[in-house]
């Protein structure tokens, strides 16, 4: 907005800012912080740890969202109208600010290129996608055809070991697994080529039907264990072919 002596004041920037900015002054300073402690958003931000104006996260929360709804980043005006400002100049300030304290980027002289820039970004690991092959009954062998429904987004640092282009991920269903902490609407990671050693876990097909159980190597036999007591151990009559060695375990917190 403009005052009397036609000199810009945006809500939402500091005094410190204010006074780092050319032809942009607060009348009253301590307005700008009745301003800025509105309770007008309620989610907790990582960005207000490194000192982020109510408004700034505003704007930094607007371009997110536009991105995820509309797959491109507002225009300046775009960002204008949405909080009511009346020159691009205010726009054009706040992004200056944002690009100073490291979370926002863009690209000069191309359009729609604002980039929000997490702060947590520069300790963020290498992110993989692991396929997501439907799922795998730890219980009784089904027969079952294993779709790609998508994919699991993980943290290598995270998951514990580097993925390959043999791995893969299946969503566990049944109890049969309880004793090695695997259950119902787990994700799964598992490696696609490697023999099994006895005591590990794997997804197999056994006489044609899949299951997710312990291998077990017997007086030179192999045969599949469940880890728990409700289930028998399953031995092949006919066939006995490892799909995958469980390398993983990704789990959605309980509600």
């Amino acid at each position: 907005m403009l005052d009397g002596s036609s000199r810009w004041i945006l809500p939402g920037i500091s005094p410190a800012e204010l006074a780092q900015a050319p032809g942009i002054e607060a009348i009253d300073p301590a307005a700008v912080f009745r301003i800025d402690r509105e309770h007008t958003h309620d989610t907790v931000s990582i960005y207000s740890m490194i000192g982020l104006t109510r408004k700034q996260q505003q704007i930094l929360d607007f371009i997110q969202k536009w991105q995820r709804t509309e797959g491109a980043t507002p225009t300046f005006q775009e960002i204008a109208d949405q909080f009511g400002f009346r020159s691009l100049n205010s726009v054009t300030e706040h992004v200056r600010l944002l690009r100073n304290k490291g979370v926002l980027v863009t690209e000069p002289g191309k359009a729609r290129s604002l980039r929000v820039v997490s702060p947590l970004a520069k300790l963020r690991g290498r992110i993989v996608d692991i396929p997501l092959f439907g799922s795998i009954p730890a219980g009784l062998p089904q027969a079952r055809e294993q779709d790609a429904e998508g994919c699991v987004s993980v943290d290598v640092e995270s998951l514990g070991f580097k993925p390959t282009r043999d791995s893969f991920a299946l969503r566990v269903t049944g109890d049969s697994m309880i004793g090695r902490h695997i259950l119902a609407g787990d994700v799964i990671v598992l490696e696609h080529g490697p023999d099994p050693r006895n005591g590990q876990v794997v997804a197999a097909l056994i006489d044609g039907e899949s299951t997710l159980k312990t291998f077990v190597l017997k007086g030179g036999r192999p045969f599949l264990r469940a880890e728990n007591p409700k289930y028998p151990d399953l031995i092949p009559a006919q066939e006995l072919m490892i799909q995958g060695v469980f390398r993983a375990l990704v789990r959605k917190a309980s509600e």
